[in-house]
């Protein structure tokens, strides 16, 4: 049953990744593995060792970048992060750099404001012709309206979101100064082939645990024929 749990979180693990390979700014997870002494003994058991997944990290290594030639989609320059609106009103980080005006003039990034280095969302009149050079300055018709906020995470990163970062326990979001290149995007930083490897590798030790524990059901309800049959 340890096996086959671990597993199963192993499996929603690579099926999350396969299907961001192609989303801008996904950071794959992947899970850690530890093994463990049952936690009483008893007859069977003195020598079994369990496993279980005991956390579950965020690999932050880059992703490819395309290029698209859209004037709106940006890649935040070195390891740096966008600064976005959350539902919980925390600030959040993403590196998906897919962004658009929403029918209210908001810049945003996956439909979530993205924030400028004035501590506020982006905004600009409707239907304004938008622009951002390599410092990060946003043009409406033009004009600087604001500047991009890019934030560094250092130590402990976690997910907080589809696409979106946050300092974890001991970890720090500081804001920084940076460039952006336009008219590309940094994919997910998945590769679908090895993806589809492990998922296959993973289902087939899930069938392996579950094949083990109907064997022992098999076994029980042996014994327990014998047993009436005295």
């Amino acid at each position: 049953m340890a096996a086959a749990a671990a597993r199963a979180e192993q499996l929603d693990s690579i099926a999350d990744n396969l299907a961001n390979a192609e989303t801008p700014g996904y950071k794959a997870t992947r899970p850690a593995f530890q093994s463990f002494l049952p936690p009483y003994k008893g007859p069977g058991l003195v020598d079994k060792v369990f496993a279980t997944v005991v956390s579950t990290g965020t690999d932050m290594s880059p992703g490819a970048v395309v290029t698209t030639d859209n004037p709106l989609d940006i890649l935040p320059g070195g390891e740096t992060f966008l600064s976005v609106a959350s539902q919980s009103g925390k600030p959040a980080f993403t590196r998906n750099g897919r962004l658009s005006l929403n029918p209210d003039g908001v810049l945003v990034s996956d439909g979530r404001p993205v924030m400028g280095v004035t501590g506020k969302q982006i905004t600009a009149a409707p239907g304004a012709n938008l622009t951002i050079n390599e410092a990060g300055d946003v043009r409406a018709d033009g004009s600087v309206i604001d500047r991009l906020a890019l934030f560094q995470l250092q130590g402990n990163i976690v997910r907080v979101g589809p696409q979106l970062y946050g300092p974890g326990p001991g970890g720090t979001a500081a804001q920084v100064e940076g460039q952006v290149s336009t008219g590309q995007l940094e994919m997910g930083n998945v590769s679908p082939i090895d993806s589809t490897i492990a998922l296959i590798n993973a289902q087939r030790q899930f069938e392996s645990a579950m094949q083990a524990i109907q064997t022992y059901r098999q076994i029980d309800a042996k014994a327990n024929e014998v047993g009436r049959s005295r």
